[in-house]
């Protein structure tokens, strides 16, 4: 029988716990284990997501998995060729067309070709698995509540920039955002995340050029537990 200590201990627990409490602890029980990934990005009036999601990217469309320890192997669809990486901690290699190469590599090319490439190693670079971009998204929000089985919340103006920018800065050389605002919802499937889509409107301007963006994003995980992940031989050779 508990004592009235441990009681009061569960109670305070039971009140303590919510929605934003449940997400997390989904989002970190999805990060300890193997999965795979579909991310679609979808603009209204049709399109790749505006704003950079039809050109593939991080913030875009992409497939993926990832193993329990770490490390993800990713394809981004692009205008030509899908581009293929292996993304182990801060060591990656991509594959386009033939031949993989070291993230060394990705930018001497890009340096030989003025540049050109520089945003693809960044986009590896900085990659975030969707159990991690998860987690962001959750300390992005103002509030998370619950019903119909889905936890969903508004963002912050600063996460609904962040997102329409695929992560990076307004200002300083980079678009300016203006009138950012978003929402994300979040999907928990026998206490595990199974899927979360992010919607996110505002104004970029670039170059005195300006888009309105209205952006749905939608990430759905599957093969929790049971994804493998392996890497070709030329790829890790190349991981650098």
């Amino acid at each position: 029988m508990l004592s009235t200590a441990a009681l009061l201990a569960a109670s305070l627990v039971a009140v303590q716990a919510g929605p934003k409490e449940d997400a997390t602890s989904a989002a970190k029980k999805l990060a300890e284990k193997s999965y795979s990934w579909k991310t679609t990005s979808e603009s209204a009036g049709g399109g790749g997501g505006g704003g950079g999601g039809g050109r593939g990217g991080f913030g875009g469309s992409q497939e993926g998995k990832i193993s329990a320890d770490g490390t993800a192997m990713v394809t981004v669809p692009g205008r030509d060729n899908s581009t293929e990486a292996v993304i182990k901690g801060d060591k990656f290699a991509v594959k386009r067309g033939e031949g993989w190469q070291s993230a060394a590599e990705l930018a001497a090319n890009a340096e030989g070709g003025g540049g050109r490439g520089r945003g693809g190693a960044a986009m590896f670079r900085n990659f975030k698995a969707p159990a991690t971009r998860a987690l962001d998204l959750i300390g992005q929000t103002k509030e998370l509540k619950s019903a119909d089985g889905v936890i969903s919340g508004d963002l912050t103006e600063e996460g609904a920039k962040s997102l329409m920018t695929f992560g990076g800065r307004g200002g300083g050389g980079g678009p300016e955002i203006s009138g950012a605002k978003g929402s994300v919802k979040f999907w928990v499937k026998d206490g595990v995340l199974s899927k979360y889509e992010t919607k996110v409107q505002g104004k970029m301007s670039f170059n005195g050029n300006d888009r309105d963006i209205d952006r749905t994003t939608t990430t759905e995980i599957k093969d929790v537990g049971t994804t493998t992940v392996t890497v070709p031989e030329d790829a890790k050779k190349k991981l650098s």
